[in-house]
């Protein structure tokens, strides 16, 4: 039985403007840099969070065959991606404030929701990220 999700991926076209991104911008943190024998194996996740890894996933070989980089490239920057990854905050207005100032692509303002407050936003590269501040629970 699965019980959880340790890793998933982004594509990302180059890694050193993916680490300055979702570190630098998002205020992520470096779980893994590391050479992994054909590819850099680089990984961030949220601050303290130490079971949660984003391999930020260059779009290369072995994952990518080689006539397939440019095709893959084209899409992932349309937003083929769709839903890549989702964050939780707890203060969106705030996150959402500092990412303008930054440039950052914001594709939805924070929006009430009967959840929650949320905005979705794009990476450098396309990719889709939404960002969720939850209603608080009442017992």
């Amino acid at each position: 039985m699965i019980t959880g999700i340790n890793i998933s991926h982004i594509f990302v076209f180059d890694q050193d403007e993916a680490l300055d991104f979702y570190v630098g911008t998002l205020g992520l943190e470096v779980s893994d840099d590391m050479n992994f024998g054909p590819m850099r194996w680089l990984t961030v996740r949220p601050v303290g969070v130490p079971d949660r890894h984003i391999l930020l996933e260059l779009v290369a070989p072995p994952t990518i065959e080689p006539d397939s980089i440019g095709q893959v490239k084209a899409l992932i920057s349309k937003g083929m991606s769709g839903f890549t990854v989702g964050f939780t905050v707890s203060d969106v207005r705030a996150l959402h404030e500092s990412l303008k100032s930054k440039g950052v692509d914001i594709t939805q303002e924070p929006t009430e929701q009967f959840y929650g407050t949320d905005m979705g936003l794009r990476d450098p590269f396309g990719n889709h990220i939404r960002v969720v501040q939850y209603h608080q629970q009442t017992s």
